[in-house]
């Protein structure tokens, strides 16, 4: 994973991936620097797993299905996503993807970092993502509270399949 600050090179088979029982496995290409402007991460998702809770932000965030099937849920409506279809949420926007169809889909995720602390967004009920496994019980701003159901995430190695064939 990166370290530094300089310029590098990642392969998303070699990276460091995120396991959370629950959700879809992560890779955050950032690694241990952050990039102050930007957060980029790769999920890989099962049918019926989400990326995450129902949530908005402050800052804009940008998702483009690189393979699969997915459902958005954006501000309480499903819409199904097929490969290459981009979603693009203005600052505010609640929404949440979760892995549809047959087998795994392949999500790349972009977000500005305007924003950060208790400013950054929040958690939102909604009986749409509820259905889905992916609504908070109240709404919070604290990703402490949100998760609190799920185990301990882990760090894992990639696992065959996760990015397709």
């Amino acid at each position: 994973m990166p370290t530094g600050d300089g310029w590098f090179v990642l392969s998303a088979r070699e990276g460091r991936w995120r396991v959370w029982d629950g959700l879809g496995p992560r890779l955050s290409i950032e690694g241990d620097t952050d990039f102050p402007h930007i957060g980029i991460n790769l999920y890989s998702l099962a049918p019926g797993q989400p990326i995450g809770m129902y949530h908005w932000e402050a800052d804009q965030e940008d998702f483009l299905l690189l393979s699969g099937e997915a459902l958005l849920i954006i501000e309480g409506e499903e819409r199904p996503l097929w490969q290459w279809d981009f979603v693009h949420c203005p600052p505010l926007t609640k929404h949440i993807i979760v892995g549809a169809g047959e087998g795994r889909c392949v999500v790349l995720a972009v977000g500005a970092r305007g924003h950060a602390g208790d400013d950054w967004g929040g958690y939102s009920v909604d009986e749409v993502a509820r259905r889905h496994g992916a609504s908070v019980d109240f709404d919070t701003n604290d990703a402490e509270v949100a998760y609190s159901h799920l185990p301990e995430r882990e760090w894992a190695g990639y696992r065959e399949g996760w990015l397709g064939g």
